[in-house]
């Protein structure tokens, strides 16, 4: 027996060498300069990690070197490439077995002193050790229901309950804390482990845990209980259950930022999709200690804080108010203006929530809350952008911040932004819809005084805006009587080619609302009611009584026909000229097929006119005096129009009097800036044709309006 004895010795100094030359060994390994393979640092690094397993597989009584070799195990588990070969050398029974607490001998004891020294070496420390690194091992998702079938959980909540009997020294709360941090990692994302915690009894020890005088304890148990709590009811109302909602208010009122971040984290994930925990929540009195998180030098607890405002706004009206009422609005808006994306992510979410009440509206933007807004618009960060846009949405409800949206530059930000996500453009659509909705009364009477007295750039963002938000009735009255054309067509001249953009975008748009469909899209007026003759006179000689020679070839024509359709035939045929009587009648300067198709249409009513022939049949129908045919012609042209032959339409439109190729061209232009105003004649030709633009806009929005017969 004693020859055994001296060989377990011997066994031991064998491996306690072994350790302590282990971290040189481990150290190694990343040293370029070694010249063993990588092939064989692996084997190397497997055969420490085996004997190191070894040595907490054996029986042996060494507290000390089962602590060593536990110690050094961890810092290999620190390292995430190590992990899967720990666990795939059965580290994790291992481990197991050592989160247990041994059977203590006192055989050897002599005094109660000498007894603790002597038969309880390292007492909680190989526990430590243990649940420490099973906490790094379970960080690997793939792990965690392998270490929790391995029968960690009921050991690891034992642990949490050593206190009871051993008291509150730096050892015990040590094991404590690292025992609730496995619990964190092993639950982490991992709703069946959340849910066998609670079986296994984890949730009261950790909630009596929130009362330790160990601060790191506390932060522990808390972190333990926010896992936990995400995302499964049975675990919230547990934890609600054994009372530690009173507990957590105080913490969130702890000066420790640890703590009251890991409360205020608590609190959300008891709270989310859970009304009924969010008002015991408020009952329990978290509503003022969170508002004050909001002014935290810890960025987390800030973050957090306004999520769970968020939440509580969600709640019902009146915690909306009260939220906004005990002073709320303005942290919020200042961590709106913080660097962090996650801060402005989460006051964002929270000032949403509370702008979809009424009563918190006008409070919003009169504490200066529309500028960063706006601001979050222009994020490459979906979420930001969404939220952003949401509060916008519920502060334009109120129809005292519309004219503030606008003399800011709201409306300009809302059309112009590249927003990422679907949901965050149809809420953009809402908004200007609800905004458009209430241009009108005292909201239009504000925002037409700014627009005559406000500075330069106030007067533009408004011009802008009701461009494209004022309604057809008022369109006379903004931008005639109110001298709001003006405006826009002095930005049209601007050297900057955002403010022509921006002017040519609201032109269009005035256009647009001020006729059913634009000049280029509409269809031609319907010829004037007259009797036609019809297409077999074309042409046809029977009762033909003028003949027309045109190239040489001869038409025959019926007088008739000629005086119902044109003023000029008539002043040909009945007036005082010779071919009043003349029986051929020589047409110079017009080709055949020109002739031919005019007489057409006197004698039917309707042509098809294509771009090959339509400039000449313009001139034509100029000449002639045939209204109808001209308006077929500019109507052909007009859907023709290009950025190469612009300025010859608009020249044949001023040459010819047409009025509706005019028109056409003067909304090409405007409709295509983007392509067109990197062009070097672009700017020349805008100057050319500007009093052209304002007397089409002073015609269209003067005339009398029409009732759709549609509708």
């Amino acid at each position: 027996m004693a020859d055994d004895k001296q060989i377990n010795n011997t066994v031991r100094r064998s491996i306690k060498r072994k350790l302590e030359d282990s971290f040189t060994v481990i150290d190694s390994l990343d040293d370029d300069s070694s010249s063993s393979s990588q092939q064989q640092q692996d084997d190397d690094l497997l055969i420490e990690i085996r004997e190191l397993i070894e040595v907490l597989e054996s029986n042996s009584s060494d507290r000390a070197l089962t602590k060593r070799s536990i110690q050094i195990l961890s810092e290999l588990a620190k390292n995430e490439d190590n992990v899967d070969l720990l666990v795939g050398s059965g580290i994790v029974p291992a481990l197991v077995k050592h989160l247990q607490e041994p059977q203590w001998s006192n055989e050897d004891a002599i005094g109660f002193d000498e007894f603790v020294t002597r038969s309880r070496p390292l007492e909680h420390e190989v526990e430590k050790g243990s649940a420490f690194t099973i906490g790094l091992l379970a960080i690997k998702p793939e792990h965690q229901q392998l270490i929790v079938d391995a029968g960690a959980l009921p050991h690891l909540v034992a642990l949490l309950k050593r206190h009871r009997d051993n008291g509150n020294s730096r050892a015990v709360n040590g094991v404590i804390r690292k025992a609730a941090d496995a619990i964190t990692n092993l639950a982490h994302e991992n709703g069946s482990i959340k849910t066998r915690v609670r079986v296994e009894g984890g949730i009261p020890p950790l909630v009596e845990l929130l009362e330790s005088n160990d601060a790191k304890v506390q932060k522990a148990a808390a972190g333990a209980l926010r896992t936990l709590a995400f995302k499964n009811d049975e675990n919230k109302t547990q934890i609600v259950d054994h009372n530690a909602l009173p507990t957590l208010v105080l913490m969130l009122q702890s000066e420790d930022t640890g703590i009251h971040y890991e409360a205020v984290g608590v609190i959300g994930n008891l709270v989310h999709s859970s009304p009924k925990i969010k008002m015991d929540v408020l009952h329990a009195g978290a509503l003022q200690p969170v508002i004050k998180l909001l002014s935290s030098t810890c960025s987390e607890s800030q973050r957090e804080a306004a999520l769970l405002l968020g939440q509580f706004a969600a709640a019902d009206t009146d915690s909306k108010v009260h939220i906004v009422q005990r002073g709320a609005v303005g942290p919020l808006i200042e961590m709106l203006k913080s660097p962090e994306a996650q801060l402005r992510e989460m006051s964002a979410f929270a000032l949403g929530r509370l702008a979809q009440d009424t009563h918190n509206q006008a409070g919003i933007a009169h504490s200066g809350g529309i500028v960063p807004l706006l601001k979050l618009l222009e994020s490459k960060n979906g979420t930001l952008q969404h939220n952003g846009a949401f509060t916008l949405y519920g502060l334009a409800d109120n129809e005292d911040n519309v004219a503030d949206l606008i003399s800011l530059g709201g409306v300009q930000k809302l059309m112009d932004g590249e927003f990422i996500v679907q949901p965050t453009r149809d809420c953009v659509a809402k908004t200007l819809k609800r905004m458009e909705d209430k241009i009108h009364g005292k909201v239009l009477s504000r925002l037409l005084y700014k627009m005559h007295n406000a500075e330069k750039i106030v007067q533009r963002r408004i011009v802008l805006a009701l461009a494209h938000l004022c309604s057809p009735e008022d369109q006379e009255a903004v931008f005639v009587d109110n001298n709001g054309l003006d405006l826009l067509l002095e930005l049209l001249q601007s050297v900057h080619s955002k403010h022509q953009g921006d002017a040519c975008a609201a032109l269009c748009r005035l256009a647009e609302k001020a006729t059913s469909v634009s000049s280029v899209d509409a269809g031609p007026s319907s010829p004037i009611s007259q009797v036609y003759l019809g297409e077999e006179y074309v042409n046809n000689p029977l009762i033909s009584d003028v003949t027309f020679i045109i190239e040489g070839k001869r038409f025959y024509a019926h007088r008739i026909g000629l005086l119902a359709s044109s003023d000029a035939f008539r002043a040909m045929f009945d007036g005082g000229y010779k071919e009043r009587d003349a029986k051929v009648v020589q047409i110079p300067n017009i080709r055949w097929e020109t002739f031919e198709l005019m007489m057409r249409f006197i004698y039917t009513g309707s042509v098809e006119v294509n771009m090959g022939i339509a400039q000449d049949l313009l001139k034509a129908a100029d000449q002639y005096l045939l209204d109808g045919l001209k308006r077929l012609c500019e109507y052909t042209m007009a859907r023709d129009i290009k950025a190469d032959n612009l300025a010859l339409m608009y020249d044949l439109s001023e040459t010819y009097n047409a009025v509706s190729l005019r028109n056409a061209c003067i909304l090409f232009v405007l409709d295509q800036f983007d392509k067109l105003h990197s062009k070097p004649w672009y700017a020349s030709f805008v100057l050319q044709i500007l009093p052209e633009i304002r007397n089409y806009f002073m015609t269209t929005l003067t005339k009398p309006m029409e009732v759709n017969s549609q509708e």
